[in-house]
């Protein structure tokens, strides 16, 4: 039994994660931002998980984010921390910080506060890199979950996130 109570679905989601990429031999690593390492905690909820589950970087602040990842401050100062254009370098520094070969980053606002008209409540970017991806290949998504309740949005974003990662995957589902 697990200590930790998380939603089944996500565990679901995170064993299937596991099983796909295991299967197709790669490894994979995540940037969370919203999701406060959500992902990485489903992911390692499955024994067994380190022989496909390479890194998490939970990088909550901006300071992070680029002490971390290598995010750029210009990205930061110009898009914000939740725009396709910091999802992509988040998502590009953990694989550059990990030997993963797929890397998925979200970022987003959960909620209660923080939103405004154009990035509401609910709204979260995810990004995906590829090791050996083209390299103009950008697969990033924004997602409208709505004003779910912070614990909602949340696990929302987690699920999108195990989705990327799944290989084959080509965007966030809706």
């Amino acid at each position: 039994m697990s200590d930790i109570l998380l939603p089944p679905e996500l565990v679901d989601m995170a064993r299937e994660v596991l099983e796909a990429n295991r299967a197709a031999g790669r490894r994979i690593a995540v940037a969370e931002s919203c999701t406060g390492g959500l992902v990485s905690a489903a992911l390692t909820e499955i024994a067994g998980s380190s022989d496909v589950f390479e890194a998490g970087f939970v990088t909550y602040s901006n300071d992070a984010k680029m002490k971390l990842l290598g995010v750029s401050e210009d990205v930061l100062s110009t898009f914000g921390a939740v725009s396709v254009a910091t999802a992509w370098s988040m998502a590009q520094g953990a694989l550059a910080k990990s030997g993963a070969d797929t890397a998925v980053a979200i970022t987003g606002i959960a909620g209660p506060g923080g939103g405004s008209e154009k990035k509401p409540v609910g709204t979260v970017i995810f990004a995906r890199a590829r090791r050996d991806a083209e390299p103009d290949e950008v697969v990033a998504d924004k997602q409208e979950f709505g004003d779910l309740g912070r614990a909602g949005v949340r696990l929302q974003a987690a699920l999108c996130a195990l989705e990327l990662l799944m290989p084959g995957a080509l965007s966030p589902a809706p």
